[in-house]
């Protein structure tokens, strides 16, 4: 399928000191603060993309909402910091521990006056997005119990196909990953949108790829992840198969722009720059994310 030309630029910062909410963003901006999958990975050979895990931020129309709470959502929370009186909302794709493993560290959610909505699915095991986060904090895990947070926290149970409105903004949940009981997200602001879609996998069957492409569909945007299932050292010499994945849906859906997240613990900064180029020779519009990339989708 060809590729679509784009219609809008896009803009990408480096933006260690930008705030989302800048006038030179526009209304609708994507930031990453984590971009690593399965742990974190700290150190001088992953300095350029980033080793922390999952965290995305996204300021719309004046919002911020936020996508997964891995450990790039400490670095957020350090941002926002500056907000007074913030509200946010917190938007977990599912419940292992590289989704949630921020979220004890989030410095805003121990401010009082702050309003906090969070947004999750049922675990694998049936525990509640409340209980996955609260279990975290207890010990011996955790000091501090969930209950010390001064925030006001009010959460939001999510099914799939949910669609949530905020004001003008509207946020479709689907079922990306049965296995792992994980949900997408396409965030859609006038004729704007983002899919946000960090689960895919090299199983699904027909039914469940149609329902993925009809949430990613024409977006601005798509967020997705590279699939491996390893837990062992990535096997380098058979590099291709794991961002297909990303790149089928992304052609099948016709979205305008890519961006391949959750990076792999062994994949370092050089290994990536090879996979950049090879991901943009099939689709030209395709990056890898990085932490402090920001986007700008309505400008």
């Amino acid at each position: 399928m060809k590729q679509m030309s784009p219609t809008r630029s896009y803009l990408k910062y480096d933006a260690a000191n930008i705030p989302l909410c800048s006038q030179e963003l526009g209304n609708f901006a994507v930031q990453f603060w984590g971009v690593r999958g399965l742990i974190p990975t700290p150190g001088s050979n992953t300095n350029r993309y980033g080793g922390n895990t999952a965290c995305v931020e996204m300021f719309v129309a004046g919002k911020h909402l936020i996508f997964d709470g891995g450990t790039g959502l400490r670095s957020l929370g350090k941002n926002l910091l500056l907000n007074q009186n913030l509200r946010a909302h917190l938007f977990f794709t599912n419940s292992q521990s590289n989704r949630i493993q921020g979220f004890p560290f989030f410095a805003p959610a121990f401010v009082p006056n702050n309003h906090l909505c969070i947004y999750g699915s049922a675990a694998s095991n049936g525990a509640s997005i409340k209980q996955s986060l609260g279990d975290q904090m207890l010990q011996p895990h955790f000091p501090y119990p969930l209950q010390v947070m001064q925030s006001e926290l009010a959460f939001c149970y999510l099914t799939p196909n949910r669609v949530i409105t905020l004001d003008d903004i509207t946020i479709t949940t689907g079922l990306i990953n049965s296995t792992q009981k994980s949900l997408g997200y396409r965030i859609a602001w006038q004729e704007y949108s983002v899919a946000y879609i960090t689960d895919l996998s090299n199983s699904v069957d027909d039914v469940e790829l149609a329902n993925i492409i009809e949430l990613v569909q024409g977006a601005d945007l798509l967020i997705a992840n590279a699939t491996y299932t390893e837990l062992t050292p990535r096997n380098h010499q058979n590099d291709d198969s794991p961002w297909q994945a990303a790149v089928d849906l992304a052609l099948k859906s016709d979205v305008k722009r890519l961006v391949i997240s959750h990076h792999h613990p062994d994949d370092d900064d050089d290994f990536l720059d090879g996979v950049q180029t090879k991901i943009k020779s099939v689709f030209e519009l395709a990056i890898l994310a990085r932490e402090g990339l920001v986007l700008s989708i309505d400008i």
